[in-house]
């Protein structure tokens, strides 16, 4: 789930269902294609596909997987891939802000999907543009606190164009322009920092505090959306204090 929180971190630390693993590895498939269709086959000269890959292998995408994802993406297969990213806006429990990222080759599978999930799980859609204003597009680099401090991060990546690091307890995370997250990215690497991922993302304004019961009816809903192998990202302006964050944790 993209929503920059803890939660993301804790459902990522707990046992993950082959089913779900399976959708994820799709997902991530299918930004490498995208990003080698755009930009080439060539590691070297394509960053975003450096990002796609790094994301992927992050997540134990096997690398045979990876390497026939970048061919066919590149049209070295002479396979034909054509997606279409599609942006919906709505609203969850407590008037929580979505942007509903879709990666379609299948618009009305991908419109129709989306719709079914929200009305099912206590979400409303929203006309276009009525929701986009509550968000930037930023680059978004995720480093794991687990060897490395928030000083050293902060060092290496404030001169390069990081406009701000988020201590989430678990993981950094680092705002950029989105011009300068391949510089930020790099200037992580050389001094030895290891990152998680690497994304253009939406980054609310102004997030929406939320308690237990509401985070959990907004997660059920974002569960229902991510089932669909359209929905490539979720970005929500909620916000979880650290009580809610640590009930949420025994669930």
């Amino acid at each position: 789930m993209s929503g920059h929180s803890k939660w993301a971190t804790t459902k990522h630390k707990k046992a993950i269902i082959d089913q779900r693993r399976a959708k994820s590895f799709a997902k991530l498939i299918k930004n490498i294609e995208v990003a080698a269709k755009i930009g080439g086959a060539d590691l070297s000269g394509n960053p975003t596909l450096v990002d796609a890959v790094q994301k992927a292998k992050k997540t134990s995408v096997p690398n045979d997987n990876i390497d026939r994802a970048i061919k066919r993406g590149a049209g070295l297969t002479g396979e034909v891939i054509n997606y279409t990213t599609i942006i919906y806006e709505g609203y969850a429990q407590n008037g929580v802000a979505l942007m509903i990222e879709c990666l379609t080759d299948n618009k009305n599978r991908a419109a129709a999907d989306v719709r079914a999930a929200m009305t099912r799980n206590g979400g409303t859609m929203a006309d276009p543009g009525s929701v986009a204003y509550n968000f930037n597009r930023k680059g978004l680099i995720v480093v794991s606190a687990e060897n490395t401090t928030e000083d050293d991060v902060m060092e290496a990546v404030l001169e390069a164009g990081a406009e701000e690091v988020l201590n989430e307890g678990d993981t950094f995370e680092i705002i950029t322009d989105v011009s300068d997250l391949v510089t930020v990215r790099k200037a992580l690497q050389e001094a030895g920092i290891d990152y998680e991922s690497a994304d253009v993302a939406m980054i609310p304004n102004l997030k929406v505090d939320v308690d237990a019961e509401t985070a959990r009816k907004v997660f059920r809903l974002i569960d229902a959306l991510e089932e669909s192998d359209d929905v490539q990202n979720i970005y929500g302006n909620y916000g979880l204090s650290a009580e809610v964050q640590a009930e949420l944790e025994q669930d």
